[in-house]
């Protein structure tokens, strides 16, 4: 059987845009491929049972009835660790594991298993990345951060637990590598991860593409409140501007704007939006939304009337307020860690397109079968 424990060096690499670059890239070659997320945190309730939000978007995204016991074993919730710690003899994770892996790879050939976090994540519960991997006989991917000295030192830190237990380490995906550096960065990597005994598998560029955020990630982040059109809230961003810079020449891109304006600027900064528009002869509004920002304070500072602006109803225009005020906005906006979920789909199809281009399948299964016929890697 060949097993894949896809890990990662901390969140926001990129391990499961990789997964789901290879789980999906997988399949497209005809194999039959099982994901499983043996270990979450975060959680979504499925028909009454919680399972880790990533096992919910992949049965979204790539196809399959999830069913929480096998596609998501364990979930570390809410106090589970101090659970754990009074009376362990009430947890029987182990065998959670044992029953959902022996379902899925029975129906399978290969089997892909989503680490969580940095490698250590779940030791506390005896459930470290590197525990599960070497339960479940799975060899490693591990998946990090594009640079070069960084990143091999990154790379040496987070692969120590699964040295220690021996594993073997099918390569590593560098993740998020600036365009420019590319083979500058995939020479010197080979060279070392070489040295290493951890073959480079693929070197993927950074796409700006998957940082955008779509209004629904902006308006939980800035706690705010949606007025009219609420179901364009899947509208991406691409750009920020404040109602006080609005002009031609401040504008960046011409399309999926987000406009950040108190409501005493609105009507004006629309007005040169939508003039803006006609000189640049724009086929559709180049705005995804407008958050109407208040004075930090107050959450009854506006009147409806004075922010059901025509052109945004015209347009269909998604209206948020936030009692944040603008630079408060930005703020919130700019922290936000942009992840794949099922109501990005320009994103899933960028993430399986990046990871086909860019990872060495044919290495990648050609370890897989040394793995499966009892051989070492080298």
């Amino acid at each position: 059987m060949k097993k894949i424990y896809v890990a990662a060096t901390g969140q926001h690499v990129g391990k499961t845009t990789s997964t789901l670059g290879i789980v999906s890239n997988l399949r497209q070659r005809g194999f039959r491929t099982g994901y499983c997320k043996p270990v979450g945190q975060e959680y979504l309730t499925v028909d009454g049972k919680i399972a880790d939000k990533d096992a919910v978007l992949f049965a979204q995204v790539v196809g399959f009835n999830i069913i929480p016991e096998i596609h998501s074993p364990v979930v570390l919730a809410r106090g589970a660790t101090k659970a754990f710690l009074d009376d362990p003899s009430q947890f029987h994770y182990m065998e959670h594991l044992r029953d959902a892996a022996t379902q899925l790879e029975a129906a399978n050939d290969i089997m892909v298993y989503e680490g969580t976090g940095h490698p250590g994540v779940g030791s506390v519960v005896n459930l470290s990345n590197a525990d599960v991997a070497e339960f479940l006989g799975a060899g490693i991917i591990m998946v990090v951060e594009g640079g070069v000295g960084r990143t091999i030192d990154r790379l040496h830190m987070s692969t120590a637990l699964f040295r220690e237990k021996k594993l073997p380490i099918l390569g590593v995906i560098v993740n998020k590598v600036i365009p420019e550096k590319h083979e500058e960065i995939q020479h010197y990597l080979s060279l070392k991860l070489g040295q290493m005994g951890m073959p480079l598998l693929g070197v993927v560029p950074y796409d700006r593409s998957l940082s955008f955020p779509i209004l629904e990630t902006i308006n939980q982040a800035v706690n705010g409140k949606v007025i009219i059109n609420e179901h364009r809230l899947s509208n991406r961003v691409e750009d920020i501007i404040a109602g006080s810079l609005v002009d031609i020449d401040e504008f960046n891109t011409f399309r999926n704007i987000l406009l950040v304006v108190s409501y005493k600027r609105m009507a004006e900064a629309i007005d040169k939006i939508h003039a803006i528009a006609k000189v640049k002869r724009l086929a559709k509004s180049p705005l995804s939304g407008v958050i109407v920002t208040g004075d930090g304070r107050h959450e009854n500072w506006y009147k409806l009337e004075d922010i059901h602006h025509p052109y945004l109803i015209d347009n269909e225009i998604p209206i948020l307020t936030t009692i944040l005020d603008t630079y408060g906005s930005v703020v919130k906006i700019s922290r936000i860690e942009v992840k794949i979920n099922a109501r990005t789909p320009w994103k899933v199809k960028k993430a399986i397109s990046l990871i086909k281009d860019h990872v060495n399948f044919e290495l990648l299964l050609e370890r897989l079968d040394i793995l499966e016929r009892g051989g070492e890697l080298k």
